[in-house]
């Protein structure tokens, strides 16, 4: 394993994006669900409903976070309706099972999702059995990623070392408060963020375009 790796005994995964490949679009079904509740809750058309989606996303954290801090939206009806979704697009993952079965330490799941959602997901990859625990919003006291406290309460919660934890997420804004208190740190650069091509990268340890690859290569070294 790579020399600067040695320290690290806690690893972090996020789940969307991260965990599955983009390319498998299973959240544009979330996406498109969340944009169906804005319309019916503000009575708007879907071009209007999607702009107050993303803008909700990137001024809050989440979509949710926005509806709840505008609308009062009740978080556990908003997660219902947008997990409602097939995920016959997943496939069990060999590799990437095998992959973090050889990580040396603890590894945890940290979503922004709920953990029925997230389970669903992890049976699908074959992961179900691969992780200790799974630290989702409502964890989080639904104040989610790249919230400070999201981050504080994870370790707190897991009696985390920050300094001996790496944290993987496919949004770079995500991993600038991991970074902040210490943990190394890796962007999957695989275009789900959708951000600026100037936005400062100077928090991430390590970009690569897919988990599974870089995963392998590491434990090869």
């Amino acid at each position: 394993m790579l020399e600067r790796l040695a320290p690290i005994r806690n690893w972090i995964f996020d789940l969307d994006n991260t965990l599955y490949p983009a390319s498998a679009n299973l959240f544009d079904q979330v996406d498109q669900r969340m944009t169906g509740f804005i319309q019916d809750l503000l009575g708007v058309d879907w071009d209007e409903a999607h702009r107050v989606q993303k803008a909700y996303f990137h001024g809050h954290g989440t979509t949710l976070s926005g509806l709840m801090t505008e609308h009062q939206v009740d978080p556990h009806a908003f997660l219902a309706h947008v997990h409602d979704i097939e995920m016959d697009v997943l496939e069990h993952d060999a590799p990437l099972v095998a992959a973090i079965a050889k990580l040396p330490g603890r590894k945890l799941v940290f979503t922004n999702g709920d953990t029925p959602y997230a389970t669903r997901i992890l049976e699908r990859l074959g992961l179900a059995a691969s992780f200790e625990a799974i630290h989702d919003i409502h964890a989080m006291g639904l104040v989610p990623k790249p919230h400070a406290s999201a981050y504080a309460g994870f370790c707190e919660t897991f009696g985390i070392d920050p300094i001996e934890s790496l944290f993987v997420d496919d949004m770079s804004r995500n991993l600038a408060p991991a970074k902040a208190i210490g943990m190394t740190t890796v962007w999957v650069d695989n275009g789900s963020e959708q951000a600026p091509a100037d936005v400062d990268h100077d928090h991430i340890d390590f970009t690569v375009p897919a988990l599974t690859p870089w995963l392998e290569a590491i434990l090869e070294r």
